[in-house]
């Protein structure tokens, strides 16, 4: 089995003076962040049951970017950036929401994306990325609840909530589904892994939770 320290990490804080840079240094820091993304490797290998190399995709490096910029966070390749206007605006427990982010953008560097002719879903990427921060038990408190959503293929943690229903009828069945989506996606993968189409499982999940 191939030990994360065959990954290199890096950390780059580009924020200056802001008063977002200065929270993530007071309250966050690098050696916190490089710390967290072997971690989260870790994890997310055990979660899509990726035990040897070659099961993984190759990267050599991965790289968090923190800058001054828009919205939450992004990655592009092995590249994440992190918003620091985001963590300094950000009202409650801003360590935790920054781990929760690291987990759920460290999933799209590992995770498969199918090929130019079978790509994943958006809101399916997204639901997978979430399902890895739910199961690493980093929720925020607006998450929506489970049954909650009005199409599986939302994304975040609505699909998330949805792929955790999907993983209790078949544990496994994201690490599974993921392995699948190597080769390109295909809507039929629900059938073949659980038996029901996306549809009816998401019928099945809304009446599980019905109320909700």
């Amino acid at each position: 089995m191939q030990p994360t320290w065959a990954v290199d990490y890096a950390v780059s804080d580009n924020t200056g003076n802001s008063g977002g840079g200065d929270r993530f240094r007071n309250e966050i820091g690098v050696d916190y962040s490089l710390q967290t993304m072997p971690s989260a490797t870790d994890f997310i290998w055990t979660t899509f049951q990726q035990n040897t190399p070659a099961d993984r995709k190759d990267v050599p490096k991965v790289t968090l970017f923190i800058e001054n910029g828009d919205g939450v966070a992004y990655t592009y390749n092995n590249e994440i950036h992190v918003n620091a206007n985001y963590l300094g605006s950000y009202s409650g427990d801003v360590k935790g929401e920054f781990t929760g982010v690291l987990y759920h953008e460290m999933t799209h560097v590992w995770q498969w994306y199918g090929n130019s002719q079978a790509p994943i879903p958006v809101g399916l990427r997204e639901g997978i990325a979430d399902f890895v921060r739910l199961k690493a038990k980093y929720i925020p408190g607006h998450w929506v609840q489970p049954g909650q959503g009005d199409s599986w293929d939302h994304g975040y943690d609505v699909t998330a909530r949805f792929l955790e229903y999907c993983d209790s009828l078949s544990n496994g069945f994201v690490a599974q589904l993921n392995n699948k989506i190597r080769t390109g996606y295909r809507a039929n993968y629900f059938v073949d892994l659980l038996g029901k189409t996306v549809d009816q499982l998401w019928s099945d999940y809304k009446a599980k939770y019905k109320g909700n």
